[in-house]
């Protein structure tokens, strides 16, 4: 599937289910996408430092009134890792592998963290059949409710120890884990979808080619010329680039959520996002 269509196609798997809820001027729940190169250090492992901050940051903003969904990646590199293979798997077998281990050994951690500030976590694992059944997509959205309403912090990836399709099929509608943080974030009826990058939000140019690079801190509107300025993958640890935080963002917005792409490596930009302060790149929430 061409890429540039990946949110549209998405898009059109939720448009019968949009009920027309208008933007909240208070952001109440809010999905929140870390990535791999956030979750881990130039060595492939496990940031502890990191994911330590993240869960407290989270934990501290459900003390405050919101709901946060997690979205988190990191399962075949953290895998790739602790299997001590020398380089990253490239067999489906392999990445599979990976990814089992990666995602017991992400829980744990999650569960460690979040549980020092008195927080319960839940994995959820996700493969695109659970979004395009309408019966597995209103389970799986009571399933995120009735978590939410008990405090339960959910935490979602991608399913790949089980779906090849969503690791390396033309044919995967989530593509990565940006697009699903959004597919998320509608499924849940967000009111906000935060994605954590490796840089400070939406460039004008690459900023770590281009010293004199801007940051466009609002768009409101995501057309063909917006995705030219969008470049290719980020980090080597990572599968997602700027394009794919597009297309999220696109498919997000149109459902009447605002997007916030920012530099993962501040968590705490959590707070001053709640708070309403100037932060990353906003794609403004406009219902079509």
């Amino acid at each position: 599937m061409p890429e540039r269509h990946r949110s549209e196609a998405c898009r059109e798997k939720f448009r019968s289910g949009t009920d027309g809820k208008s933007m909240n001027t208070r952001y109440r729940r809010i999905v929140i996408k870390v990535g791999t190169s956030t979750l881990t250090n130039d060595q492939g492992k496990s940031n502890l430092r990191r994911m330590e901050e993240l869960a407290m940051t989270i934990a501290d903003i459900q003390n405050m009134g919101y709901e946060v969904i997690l979205v988190s990646s990191g399962a075949i590199a953290v895998g790739a890792n602790k299997l001590r293979l020398k380089e990253k798997p490239s067999s489906m077998r392999l990445k599979q592998a990976a990814a089992a281990v990666g995602q017991c050994e992400n829980m744990f951690l999650y569960d460690k963290f979040f549980g020092y500030y008195d927080k319960i976590v839940a994995q959820i694992l996700l493969n695109a059949e659970d979004i395009s059944q309408e019966e597995k997509k209103e389970n799986l959205t009571n399933t995120f409710n009735t978590l939410l309403e008990q405090g339960v912090i959910p935490i979602v990836n991608e399913n790949d120890s089980v779906s090849y399709t969503e690791i390396e099929s033309k044919d995967r509608l989530f593509g990565d884990n940006d697009m699903l943080s959004a597919v998320v974030a509608v499924l849940c009826r967000a009111d906000l979808l935060v994605i954590f990058s490796d840089i400070d939000g939406f460039f004008d140019r690459d900023p770590r080619l281009y010293k004199d690079a801007a940051l466009i801190r609002r768009i409101s509107r995501i057309d063909e010329s917006v995705y030219k300025l969008a470049g290719g993958a980020g980090s080597r640890r990572g599968t997602g680039g700027m394009r794919t935080k597009l297309q999220a963002a696109d498919l997000a917005s149109s459902q009447g959520i605002d997007t916030i792409v920012t530099n993962g490596n501040r968590p705490a930009a959590l707070y001053d996002i709640v708070a309403g302060k100037e932060v990353g790149t906003v794609f403004e929430g406009i219902l079509n």
